[in-house]
């Protein structure tokens, strides 16, 4: 049986792909770890958590759930040693762009503390692979487009992208010295069902149904390459089946098995075009009634600090190496949102 650690397990990236792992691979234990923060809603935590638990029963893997908190040295050292891993998939971290800037200490915890603990874990108690959320965040200010894994990243506009490169740094380091197979994954704006509440289309969705306006930055000219959440599981998982390859550079010194790939559609959207996708379908769903008014619902302003104006990936690498593109389009994947919040929030 293969033993997966899987943190940031009742996030929303975690959550799916536990449930996909469950429903689809062969003779496996997840042990899935998350701190249920506060950061957001926790009813949505208990959700997600609540799928997973339903969904073991009614497989032949086994799933076993923790609630820890990553930045715990202790709790990780204990876990390696009792469940000895096999693969290690990192998507715990504090999230988003702007809570940075008003809380940094949860950042420095999670992302640089928490992400160390794993390092340390995988070097005294040896994996086969680990893989660990990264974030599009990490291109910051970069002009040129689409963003490639061969640009440099040394410009973080935000402390949250700083620590994500961070992450990638460490395990650059840890791969290098301890022989560590490491893949860091850039995630472009991940959205659907039981998402993240932070995130704009959600927040939008729940300023409409209580009738107030949403804000629209830079004027409506930002573009983001929106990637469906089965399209990033997808990704993660063929990610997982095939580690970097160990080899021995002529100094006699392991080369880095170490890996990053950008998940993302490739399809730059235009922020008005995407907001009237998801009136649209709010609309189709039942979410919002047949005569919204939307034009008195909407507010053009100015970036925001730690913003970028356009996020887009060039994937190009993701599909060299294990032959995948995202391939859900946007109309597709807000349909499905707008269908579950009207069965989770209003039925």
């Amino acid at each position: 049986m293969k033993n997966i650690l899987l943190t940031g397990a009742a996030g929303f990236i975690g959550a799916n792909l536990a449930l996909r792992l469950l429903k689809t691979e062969n003779d496996i234990h997840i042990v899935g770890l998350d701190s249920i923060n506060d950061y957001y809603d926790v009813r949505l935590k208990a959700y997600r958590l609540a799928q997973i638990e339903e969904t073991a029963k009614d497989v032949d893997n086994h799933w076993t759930f923790i609630k820890g908190n990553l930045a715990d040295k202790a709790l990780i050292d204990s876990l390696f040693e009792q469940y000895h891993f096999d693969i290690v998939v990192n998507l715990a971290a504090q999230a988003g762009v702007r809570y940075s800037i008003e809380n940094p200490d949860a950042y420095i915890e999670s992302n640089i503390i928490g992400f160390y603990n794993v390092l340390e874990a995988c070097r005294h108690h040896p994996v086969q692979h680990l893989v660990y959320a990264s974030s599009s965040s990490v291109y910051g200010g970069n002009k040129k487009v689409p963003f490639s894994v061969d640009d440099r990243v040394d410009n973080p506009v935000s402390l949250y992208a700083a620590t994500k490169k961070s992450n990638e740094l460490f395990a650059h380091c840890y791969s290098k010295l301890y022989d560590i197979p490491t893949t860091g994954l850039r995630f472009f704006t991940v959205y659907g069902p039981a998402g993240r509440p932070d995130m704009a289309y959600f927040g939008f969705t729940n300023k409409l149904v209580k009738g107030e306006k949403i804000q629209i930055y830079n004027y409506g000219n930002c573009r983001r390459d929106f990637t469906y959440v089965d399209d990033i599981v997808e990704g993660i998982v063929r990610v997982m089946a095939k580690a970097p390859e160990r080899k021995m550079g002529e100094d006699g010194l392991p080369i880095p098995p170490y890996k990053i790939y950008n998940i993302g559609g490739g399809q730059p959207e235009n922020l008005l075009d995407f907001v009237t996708i998801l009136q649209e379908e709010l609309v189709r769903a039942g979410v919002l009634p047949q005569d919204y008014d939307f034009e008195a619902h909407k507010e053009l302003v100015p970036m925001q600090p730690g913003d970028v104006p356009t996020t887009y990936a060039d994937a190009t690498a993701l599909e060299r190496d294990f032959g995948f593109t995202p391939k859900i389009t946007l109309r597709e994947g807000l349909r499905k949102f707008a269908e579950w919040y009207k069965e989770f929030y209003l039925a």
